[in-house]
């Protein structure tokens, strides 16, 4: 299956930024030994892939509230099926069928992505100054483009280096291996330590999942990513590095800003204000995105009423049956 659509797509919203700021008047010669006009197209790329992903961001919060809501129920199939680990998982999947809640869909947003960052990654590999001009015009770009993008650097190294360039190809690029290794280095430290606060912001706010599964795969998206682009990083030309974490940057925005808006409902073994750890019995509340009900004003207990005299009946004198005081 060819590829090509998402090629000229992402190129497509990477020229349409830059052309916006080449137009506003963004200097296209470095500055800082930076070509900001190509650096903030690769910002806007993101921007506009979290906005059209942003209804998939909410699905995916919706479903670990309703992942949360069900804790109680799989930490009783557990006890339940305490060695039965094949009952379990069929009793778990039919839970999660019967109350429409996805495990997985907490990696969806990840899993949209993969196909904006390959087709990043492939689109930058491709700059290269001394490619012939057939080349240099494949999806959709102009020769201009292609040679002003080739030439684009972030503090001297060429957005399309890498930590693992070869003398070959950083002399093509017409760059410093030294420079291009220390900002690509910096740069996957960074990628890798956003990445790791992304889904430790998530797992603070909503606890650690009851379900040997969604546990495995938090723990995954915990430790194992981040550790996995300490070496793959080093594949990765700069242009996609500033890509992955200036989206990591934005998510941890959006969910800051979620989870404040929006807080995980508080459960009866947690403190308030969090969200307890084992999830046992969730409060009730109006959903996510739905505006709960205000919790009743607790109701002063009525005062006793006092019949009222009937008429014509004489007063009742309050003093009359008390025992007279004895004069000393």
């Amino acid at each position: 299956m060819s590829l090509d659509w998402i090629y000229y797509a992402i190129s497509w919203i990477l020229l349409a930024w830059h052309s916006v700021w080449d137009t506003i008047g963004v200097p296209a010669t470095a500055a800082l030994g930076t070509n900001w006009s190509w650096i903030l197209a690769i910002f806007f790329l993101v921007v506009t892939v979290r906005v059209i992903l942003f209804p998939v961001f909410v699905k995916q919060i919706k479903s670990q509230r309703a992942m949360q809501a069900l804790q109680p129920q799989v930490k009783a199939l557990q006890e339940k099926h305490k060695g039965d680990r094949e009952t379990l998982q069929k009793e778990m999947m039919e839970l999660y069928r019967k109350e429409k809640a996805n495990p997985l869909m907490g990696c969806l947003p990840m899993f949209l992505q993969i196909p904006v960052f390959l087709g990043l990654f492939h689109v930058l590999r491709r700059l290269n100054p001394d490619r012939g001009e057939g080349a240099k015009t494949l999806y959709g770009w102009t020769v201009d483009q292609f040679d002003s993008a080739s030439a684009a650097t972030l503090f001297t190294a060429p957005i399309a280096g890498k930590f693992g360039s070869t003398a070959e190809e950083l002399a093509r690029l017409g760059a410093n291996g030294t420079t291009v290794k220390i900002m690509a280095g910096v740069l996957v430290l960074v990628m890798m330590g956003t990445t790791y606060l992304t889904s430790r912001q998530m797992i603070l706010k909503t606890g650690w999942a009851e379900d040997p599964q969604q546990r495995m795969i938090q723990r995954l998206m915990l430790y194992g990513i981040p550790l996995s682009l300490l070496i793959s990083g080093a594949i990765f030309p700069i242009g996609v590095i500033i890509y992955w974490v200036t989206n990591n940057l934005f998510t941890l925005g959006q969910q800051q800003w979620v989870l404040r808006k929006f807080p995980p409902p508080v459960t009866a073994t947690s403190k308030p204000g969090t969200s307890g750890r084992n999830g046992t019995q969730l409060a009730k509340t109006g959903g996510l995105f739905g505006r709960s009900k205000p919790a009743a004003a607790p109701q002063k207990p009525a005062a006793p009423k006092v019949a009222a005299p009937k008429p014509g009946a004489k007063p009742v004198n309050p003093k009359k049956g008390r025992p007279a005081k004895r004069k000393g």
